[in-house]
């Protein structure tokens, strides 16, 4: 691919210096090996764009992501390798969302199961609205996979209770349970998480790239070193003609006028 007019099942619309990516896969946006081709493509281009600060991932019509593309499976998996090379770039898919430059916010629009929860764990910030839900429902087709990535959402009981029985949870408990950040009617989940996504493009993209590959890194650190690096890409951050700029703007009382440098 060379073009955003070449993708086939993945809508990208930028504006405002916001990207929204838009599952199309009709009828219920499985992960097909082209969307997943065409989202991690996608999230790398925007990676190292300028014009692009923050992620929008959503869902085309009434489903998020309803998990991998078991009809499409035997296309896929013919012969010997063939399923070592699936398994690959679906990781690399999630990957892609986790490890993308800008921040990604995740307006889940409907259900997300398996692949589609994997790619909600993914994002940076999660919105749902009322009709959503997230599952792990490979224990009804024979197969594994994703409580992983789930980890990062739910507790030990939550996840072994939806990962052995196959219960989605809806969008009010996500939000009870502090997962989401917002759960609205379907009406108001994009303005919702457009207004988010401007409030992130406002900021200075030096410091939102930096801040969530810095999060990324101490995730899995223990506290003494996870602070350390921190502290290291807090003092690389301080050089940067934004930071300059930010405390310019602080001390003048205006807004400030940030450049990506």
């Amino acid at each position: 691919m060379s073009d955003w007019k070449e993708l086939t099942q993945l809508k990208v619309e930028i504006s405002d210096h916001i990207a929204v990516m838009t599952l199309d896969s009709p009828p219920v946006n499985a992960l097909t090996r082209t969307l997943n081709d065409e989202l991690t493509w996608a999230l790398d281009r925007v990676s190292e764009m300028d014009a692009v600060r923050v992620v929008v991932l959503t869902g085309a019509g009434k489903v998020f992501c309803a998990g991998a593309d078991l009809k499409g499976r035997a296309d896929v998996i013919k012969g010997p390798g063939d399923l070592l090379a699936h398994s690959r770039r679906t990781r690399e898919c999630f990957h892609a969302i986790r490890e993308c430059a800008k921040p990604v916010i995740c307006a889940i629009n409907g259900v997300a199961l398996g692949s589609g929860l994997a790619m909600a764990a993914s994002s940076d910030l999660l919105l749902c609205s009322d009709k959503a839900s997230l599952g792990l429902p490979e224990v009804d087709v024979g197969l594994l996979g994703g409580s992983r990535h789930a980890m990062r959402l739910f507790n030990h009981t939550q996840l072994r209770h939806m990962m052995l029985t196959g219960y989605r949870m809806p969008g009010a408990e996500l939000y009870r349970l502090g997962i989401v950040l917002a759960c609205t009617s379907p009406e108001e989940l994009m303005p919702t998480a457009m207004q988010l996504a401007a409030v992130i493009a406002s900021k200075s993209p030096v410091s939102t790239r930096m801040g969530k590959h810095t999060m990324n890194v101490v995730e899995d650190m223990s506290l003494r070193d996870g602070y350390r690096y921190e502290q290291d890409m807090t003092a690389q951050i301080a050089k940067t003609d934004d930071a300059k700029e930010a405390q310019l703007a602080f001390k003048e009382k205006r807004a400030p006028v940030f450049t990506g440098r």
